[in-house]
């Protein structure tokens, strides 16, 4: 080929010119290795994911998952959501990141107490003791999210049932006092360390207006331990028994079919 002119040898080799002066630009180069191909992955990738955004799905899904609630891409999608991050993911997005952390095991085994003691409440009349928790997200079709706040009275079994689209401190309250106004107002009130009962991220040191709420009536508002959920066990099990017989059960595919009840335990 010595002598030839780089048409001829492009056509020799059904070749473009372009391809034919980059082999001769890296053999000048002097790169001993010029002859190796090169990787055609783009050096950018504008489009990718960022990195604060993969460890916001990471970090969400952990606590969804430590806390026992429905870890999904809808529920990650949704959280992400309430804590503000931009651009928010798609669900395609968010299953491939959860993926490639290798964050898609499923929950296995149960609760096991640790032994502690810790003061019981005796419910010895109508009213004495309540016990009040948080059931959700749930998820109706749409896909529209809501939460149950259920409060079982220990004492006769009845169970006051209030849905609430947030747990927002102002919807809490009026769950709580829509609650009471059916059952009644309790003496005690049991109840986790879900941050909305106690008070809030910016005023940790602060009453909450659940606890305000209960000293202007007189309701003593009682915190079990954190990560320890079979203290309040009534409630727990009334939890598993609305997920089973209602929510597997009941299509609703809008919010005012979440009417609320009253129902024996």
């Amino acid at each position: 080929m010595a002598g030839e002119t780089a048409r001829e040898i492009c056509l020799s080799l059904k070749r473009s010119p372009r391809w034919l002066y980059k082999w001769v630009a890296r053999y000048r180069s002097g790169d001993p290795q010029w002859s190796e191909e090169e990787s055609r992955r783009p050096q950018r990738q504008p489009r990718r994911t960022s990195f604060d955004v993969e460890q916001a799905v990471r970090l969400v899904r952990l606590d969804l998952y430590n806390h026992g609630l429905f870890c999904g891409a809808q529920a990650i999608r949704w959280e992400l959501e309430d804590w503000g991050v931009e651009p928010l993911p798609s669900l395609r997005t968010i299953n491939r990141i959860l993926r490639r952390k290798d964050l898609t095991h499923r929950r296995t085994g149960k609760y096991e107490p640790r032994g502690k003691k810790y003061p019981s409440l005796e419910a010895t009349s109508v009213n004495r003791v309540h016990e009040a928790d948080f059931y959700g997200p749930c998820y109706l079709r749409g896909p529209i999210r809501f939460y149950s706040l259920n409060t079982v009275d220990l004492a006769t079994g009845r169970c006051g049932i209030e849905p609430l689209i947030d747990r927002s401190a102002q919807h809490t309250i009026d769950a709580f006092w829509a609650i009471w106004r059916r059952l009644g107002f309790p003496e005690h009130l049991q109840v986790d360390n879900e941050m909305t009962f106690y008070g809030s991220p910016a005023h940790p040191r602060g009453m909450g207006m659940l606890i305000r709420l209960g000293l202007h009536y007189g309701i003593e508002v009682w915190f079990i331990p954190p990560r320890e959920p079979w203290r309040n066990g009534v409630v727990e099990k009334f939890n598993d028994v609305y997920r089973q017989k209602f929510l597997r059960r009941v299509t609703m595919t809008e919010c005012r079919g979440l009417a609320p009840r009253v129902a024996p335990l």
